[in-house]
């Protein structure tokens, strides 16, 4: 009952540790990729780099303005005040924002500026530019790179004062090539001639009119040409705009401006200040303008009235004789004057409002209701008149007529005189308070954040990879696996060794021989992974009746020789007799190992060329001796069926204590169940990281099929390093050895 509850806890926690992120299997797999992970991000980081060198640098110029509360006339003239209405409001800073931006004010910058007409060097594609930026900024022109002369490199420079096209070749890529003696010649899109001319002289022909005012570049050099329309050109310039408020209600307008031109950015905001200022002049003057014109068309039919009611007061005058008017008379005549002037004064304002606004506007409606106030105190003031004598009547209507002309003829005398020095005086309501300056560095691109970001995205694109490297490489790196679906014992898990990695070099390179790992480092951490391996197989041969066994993989360079070999050392230094059996007879090489020569081994004693005393040889390991494959044969498969070879291991058996064949690898030939038969135990030895799962079950079942069956495996190649990192997991591996 107590083993079904422990083997309950063991099933859970292993379900539990499943079902969970392994963080030292994440960081085993990081320091398993370093390098790639390494190579991914520094190319990433070039990559930032280079294209943080080659991006065209953007300036920045900005300016700001501040819109007036009211309309204010400078010189001081206070009299001024009186007419403010008739100027008019200011506008509001939201429309304001929005006049900066309109077609009235870009079009006129890209007129003055001459913005529609494109005309720069032809660079060299991805580096010409950076290039030219690097080495062109002095008098000279820059030599071409690699024979490139038609590029521009540096130093060239080009100003088309006026390019005029058809409607069919606006907005299509032109090309300029530089001539000999101030000579050029202009392609079209498809390399046709369109014309040439010469620098300074205007050219015209029945489709084209061109004026190149300067070109200084080597002959043969190629510059863009483009006649955008002024649609397109606008667009671009609003486009590159950027219009606020600086702060709310503060009534100051920040305007900026990008451009890769550092010199051009500053050029052109300054122009769009300019444009706007005038055109806001220009407003606050059209208006005075037109009201002045209003008041010049009225003051000849005043002057007129005026004189008629002038002379008409003096002829009844002449005929009545002199009138004295009563006291009471000359306040009546008082009243109706000022009633009938503020009538006329109200009229010439309600004619200006309806000039601008309709008759249902909130002003008008105040100025109609105030005339008809006036106008029913006029009737009042009728009925009193009429009570008069008709001398009195007549005198004082006559003398009111001449009073109110002449007062009306003053009064709009008066406003447009000071009209007159408003339209000269006019400053509008905007002023410039900082014209624009170009940032002395380049707002963009970002060098620093572009190699940052680059690093980041190249660190995360070098994760994405060994992801999907780990998705797609489905192999085993888990002793523990094995065991779980093949249900076969893991007998040992052999860690790498760099010293043995350092060995099999000597040896390929013809400087050693006859050194085995189990020998010359004795306390490797691998050779004490074979003597915890040459414990557990003493358990592994009690129950079989013969002392040998097969040392096989499933495919080539797992390292069964490095096993075979370093297992039989290890054995033989336990005190026990042993004999290791090269039987790969095709490719074995443990004769190299041990300085030992290929012939005079297995195939020469099946073939009875010798005899089985002269194939034992013994090595300087005591208690250990070997067999070489001898000559390689054109039939080892059949070779090994030969039943002396059977004999063979026989013999060798009653010899020693220990028998080791190291045989060919299983899916690579059928030689490894042949001899599987002829043994009593058989070992596969398999390289961690190397094969999927079911390359091992397809091994396990082809041995089955000839009759062998696996004892179990020999985990060969653990990177102890990955394998720290892997907390949680099983197979713990520790470095403990004597001091001196």
């Amino acid at each position: 009952m107590a083993d079904a509850d422990n083997a309950g806890r063991a099933r859970s926690m292993r379900n539990d540790e499943d079902d969970f992120i392994n963080l030292g299997e994440i960081i085993a797999t990081l320091l398993e990729y370093k390098w790639l992970i390494l190579a991914v991000t520094t190319l990433a980081v070039a990559i930032g780099v280079f294209v943080a060198l080659v991006s065209t640098p953007i300036y920045r110029a900005d300016a700001l303005l501040q819109v007036e509360d009211k309309g204010k006339m400078k010189g001081g003239i206070a009299a001024l005040r009186d007419v403010e209405g008739v100027l008019g409001d200011n506008s509001s800073v939201a429309a304001e924002l929005e006049i900066l931006r309109s077609r009235m004010i870009l079009a006129r910058v890209v007129e003055r500026l001459n913005l529609s007409v494109v005309a720069q060097p032809d660079y060299a594609p991805i580096i010409g530019s950076a290039y030219a930026r690097r080495f062109g900024n002095g008098d000279d022109i820059a030599a071409p790179l690699l024979g490139l002369s038609s590029y521009a490199w540096g130093g060239e420079r080009i100003t088309v004062q006026s390019l005029e096209v058809p409607a069919e070749l606006v907005g299509l890529p032109l090309t300029l090539i530089a001539a000999e003696d101030n000579h050029f010649t202009l392609l079209g899109e498809e390399g046709e001639v369109i014309v040439q001319g010469r620098v300074g002289e205007p050219v015209e022909t029945d489709r084209v009119s061109l004026f190149v005012a300067e070109l200084i570049a080597r002959p043969g050099t190629r510059f863009n040409v483009m006649r955008r329309s002024d649609a397109s050109a606008i667009a671009d310039l609003r486009e590159s705009m950027e219009v606020r408020e600086r702060a709310r209600q503060s009534n100051v307008i920040e305007v900026a401006f990008t451009g890769t031109d550092r010199a051009q950015v500053a050029a052109v905001l300054n122009e769009v200040l300019n444009a706007y200022v005038r055109q806001n002049v220009e407003y606050r003057s059209a208006e005075a303008e037109s009201t002045l014109k209003f008041l010049e068309l009225q003051l000849p039919e005043l002057k007129r009235q005026l004189d008629t009611a002038e002379a008409a007061y003096n002829n009844y005058r002449q005929t009545r004789g002199s009138i004295d008017l009563t006291m009471e008379t000359q306040s009546m005549l008082s009243s109706v004057v000022k009633v009938d002037q503020d009538i006329v004064i109200l009229q010439q304002k309600r004619d200006e409002l309806r000039q601008r606004f309709t008759a249902e506007h909130p002003q008008v409606q105040a100025v109609d209701s105030q005339i008809s106030r006036l106008r029913a105190l006029r009737s009042t003031l009728d009925k009193d008149v009429s009570r008069l004598p008709d001398t009195q009547q007549t005198a004082l209507r006559l003398h009111r007529d001449v009073e109110v002309s002449t007062a009306l003829y003053t009064n709009l005398l008066n406003s447009a005189q000071q009209l007159r020095v408003a339209r000269a005086g006019t400053v509008g309501d905007v002023r410039v308070i900082d014209d624009a300056v170009t940032a002395q560095f380049p707002i963009a691109p970002r060098k620093a954040l572009i190699v940052l970001l680059s690093g980041v995205l190249g660190g995360l694109a070098s994760l994405g990879l060994v992801w999907a490297i780990r998705a797609l490489r489905v192999v085993v790196e888990d002793p523990d696996a094995i065991e779980r679906q093949l249900s076969l014992p893991v007998y040992a898990t052999v860690p790498e060794s760099k010293a043995e990695e350092e060995l099999d070099r000597r040896v390929k390179r013809g400087k050693g021989s006859g050194e085995l790992l189990a020998t010359s480092h004795p306390d490797d951490n691998a050779v004490e992974s074979l003597r915890s391996l040459r414990t557990t197989l003493h358990f592994a041969l009690l129950g079989a009746d013969r002392g040998s066994v097969l040392i096989t993989g499933p495919a080539p360079d797992v390292g069964k020789s490095f096993i075979s070999k370093n297992l039989g050392a290890v054995l033989a230094q336990s005190g026990k007799r042993v004999i290791v059996v090269d039987a790969d007879m095709r490719k074995g090489h443990i004769h190299k190992e041990f300085g030992l020569p290929r012939a005079g081994g297995v195939s020469d004693y099946v073939t009875g060329k010798a005899t089985l005393e002269a194939v034992v040889r013994q090595t300087t390991v005591p208690g250990l001796a070997i067999v070489t494959t001898g000559q390689i044969p054109p039939n080892p498969s059949e070779l090994l069926m030969h039943e002396r070879f059977g004999a063979m291991l026989r013999s060798l058996e009653q010899q020693c204590d220990v028998l080791i064949v190291d045989a060919p690898p299983v899916l690579a030939v059928s030689d490894a169940a042949i001899i599987g038969r002829l043994t009593g135990a058989t070992l596969m030895v398999v390289r961690a990281g190397r094969h999927p799962m079911g390359e091992l079950e397809q091994a396990v079942k082809r041995l089955a099929q000839g009759g062998v069956e696996v004892k179990g495996f020999v985990f060969n190649g653990l990177d102890l390093t990955r394998q720290r990192h892997r907390f949680g997991q099983h197979g713990y591996h520790y470095q403990y050895q004597y001091k001196a």
